[in-house]
């Protein structure tokens, strides 16, 4: 367990886990409020004023993070603001291990008992509920990892999955159990969990827009997947284009385009959306202060720091150099236990 004195960054080590228990009992809800926060990323966290008590587990298994909390009632609210100042692309599968819990999200209520699941989104508004002790055990993932349309993930949200269903019956005890022994794995024992577990999870998210699931990808998936691999490992080259992506490939530009239909945006604006995506992440940590908008937009493959500028505040509500400045962190400093490092010497 880390001490009281400091709570990993979200991401965080590989394992890592931290409890009230470490921190002075006058201090414990401003600590567990950053904790949480800190763990799935930035969200208003209100808990009650009486002594609060609460423990999270949290391990890296491939590129998934396995997160189990227990803790006292509490509620969590992700807010537009929040959202325009973060960094995350997450997300969340949620299992309820202990207690009962209510979401909201894309208009739609979900009430989970123990052994239940169910899916939200870090990128868009929520709100959870939990109005006794309860135990949670989540996953969290990047979405393009279950390869599903913006349209489509919008749509399996804040809808529970119960055990009387044949993968709720099979994924239930599975997200259990991979909680509880993530923190142990050797990490090719923890790759391999970790593909098993994005398969489970898209084959319920697949249940959940009522589609029959596929024990593999067809190959239109597997190519468009390969794309996005390549596009990632190339994003720093401004030569980056359908032309290229086709060509290493061995197919057509035409087939490059119909492929990226799939995901209700051009290849274009996907290669846009993954390198401002990059360029916010990098603004937001410390070191980004020793460097330029426009150096970092170059890093990237961006070719135009006013096109950069212009781009990052039509998707993100600020400009980059507004963005940087906060630190990637749009609440106010001071919480307890927290290093202010991502907050010092980021003057433009």
């Amino acid at each position: 367990m880390t001490s009281g004195s400091e709570v990993p960054e979200h991401g965080g080590l590989p394992s890592s886990g931290y409890s009230t228990d470490s921190a002075p009992a006058g201090r414990r809800r401003a600590y567990w409020r950053e904790a949480l926060s800190r763990t799935f990323t930035d969200v208003d966290i209100v808990v009650p004023d009486d002594v609060y008590s609460g423990t999270i587990r949290a391990a890296r298994l491939g590129r998934l993070q396995v997160v189990t909390v227990e803790c006292d009632s509490l509620r969590a609210v992700r807010t537009p603001r929040l959202i325009a100042r973060g960094t995350t692309e997450n997300l969340i599968v949620r299992l309820q291990g202990k207690g009962v819990a209510r979401l909201e999200q894309d208009a739609r209520e979900a009430y989970l008992q123990a052994g239940e699941i169910v899916f939200y989104d870090m990128t868009r508004p929520h709100r959870m509920d939990f109005p006794e002790r309860h135990q949670t055990k989540s996953v969290l993932l990047p979405r393009r990892l279950l390869g599903l349309k913006e349209s489509d993930l919008q749509r399996i949200t804040a809808t529970p999955i119960r055990t009387d269903t044949a993968l709720g019956a099979l994924v239930s005890p599975f997200l259990s159990r991979l909680a509880d022994a993530a923190g142990s794995c050797p990490p090719h024992i923890g790759d391999l969990l970790a593909r098993n577990a994005v398969d489970l999870i898209t084959g319920l998210a697949h249940e959940r827009l009522g589609r029959e699931p596929v024990a593999a990808p067809g190959a239109d998936r597997v190519m468009l997947l390969r794309m996005r691999a390549f596009i990632d490992r190339h994003l720093a080259d401004p030569d980056l284009t359908p032309g290229v992506i086709a060509r290493a490939h061995h197919i057509s530009v035409r087939y490059v385009y119909k492929l990226f239909q799939q995901e209700d945006v051009t290849v274009g604006r996907w290669i846009q959306r993954r390198r401002l995506e990059e360029c916010r992440r990098e603004l937001a940590r410390p070191e980004a202060a020793r460097r330029t908008v426009a150096a970092v937009a170059r890093r990237w493959g961006f070719t135009s720091a006013a096109h950069f500028s212009r781009v990052f505040q039509a998707a993100y509500g600020m400009s980059p150099r507004e963005w940087r400045d906060v630190g990637g962190d749009g609440r106010p400093g001071g919480g307890y236990g927290l290093s202010t490092s991502r907050r010092a010497g980021v003057s433009t």
